[in-house]
């Protein structure tokens, strides 16, 4: 999906970090105040949040990090874990100065990790990591995805990563995978001829979700350690979001003593994105998550 820079009246500036292993850490910037950054998920970049960011622009700094992987950042590199994704959060919240936090699913899970070692995380809202997820039923089908973007079959795997993920569309289990794979290629030949220079396309996020399986696999189990966090906790889900996804935020709900949860009504895990992209725009509904944000944050 292309995340397209959206016009707004806050101009958005880049700027980069080093962390702890050399690899760069590139980020946007918008507004003034207090710092809070903005973490995406999984098939995302540093643009899927652009609107949410400009919806807090008038009271806070947004920080907007790309993942490794994507956009203005290096590269993942072996080894790499979830102490990794920390250190790279650890050197843009010691530069920056930022102690408020926001993240997207497998950057929800991400900033989980993080607030239970990083003491400078004052306030952390957390949107529907994946923490409950069928083990046994997922290990397959991340084993096929892996397989695919190895050979370059990067509709196939796409389509793996959706199954793996659970978060198709209902029609997914309608269609044969042949004609998902002839839809989902024809997609990507479309965005690969629209793209512009700096946009960053399925086709380029394909083998990063190779790296968001590891860190859901990574964190399973976590959840008796995560009464230790010492910060605040803003627990917020959609009421149309895919159950698993409902019931881990539950699930955080009873484990992080003193979590506030919220249930945004009428949306979904697209909430927080951009309106503007071609994929979840619809579900997409960046002021209202931001006005919860701003109420916590304040």
């Amino acid at each position: 999906m292309i995340h397209t820079m959206v016009a707004a009246p806050e101009a958005v500036a880049t700027d980069a970090v080093t962390s702890k292993d050399g690899t760069t850490i590139g980020y946007r910037r918008v507004g003034t105040g207090p710092g809070v950054v903005v973490l995406h998920g999984a098939m995302e970049s540093s643009r899927s949040h652009v609107q949410l960011a400009q919806a807090l622009a008038g009271s806070f700094t947004v920080y907007l990090p790309d993942r490794r992987g994507r956009g203005l950042s290096g590269p993942y590199g072996a080894g790499h874990s979830v102490a990794t994704d920390v250190a790279d959060m650890d050197a843009l919240l010691s530069k920056t100065g930022a102690e408020l936090v926001f993240g997207v699913s497998s950057g929800a899970l991400i900033w989980l990790h993080a607030a239970l070692v990083l003491p400078g995380i004052r306030k952390a809202a957390i949107f529907e990591p994946p923490l409950l997820i069928d083990r046994d039923a997922a290990l397959p089908l991340i084993s096929r995805f892996d397989d695919e973007i190895a050979r370059g079959k990067i509709a196939a795997a796409l389509i793996t990563g959706m199954k793996a993920a659970r978060l198709g569309p209902p029609f997914f289990d309608r269609i044969p995978r042949w004609l998902l794979e002839r839809m989902t290629g024809a997609m990507l030949a479309q965005e690969d001829r629209r793209a512009g220079p700096s946009d960053v396309t399925m086709r380029m996020l394909a083998p990063t979700l190779h790296y968001d399986f590891q860190l859901v696999l990574e964190s399973q189990g976590m959840l008796e350690r995560l009464a230790g966090i010492p910060a605040e906790v803003l627990l917020l889900r959609g009421s149309k979001s895919p159950a698993f996804l409902r019931d881990s935020v539950e699930a955080l709900a009873r484990a992080i003593p003193g979590a506030e949860r919220v249930e945004l009504e009428g949306l979904d895990h697209a909430a927080s994105g951009n309106t503007t992209d071609p994929m979840t725009g619809k579900g997409a509904d960046p002021e209202r998550v931001a006005r919860e944000l701003r109420r916590f944050f304040a």
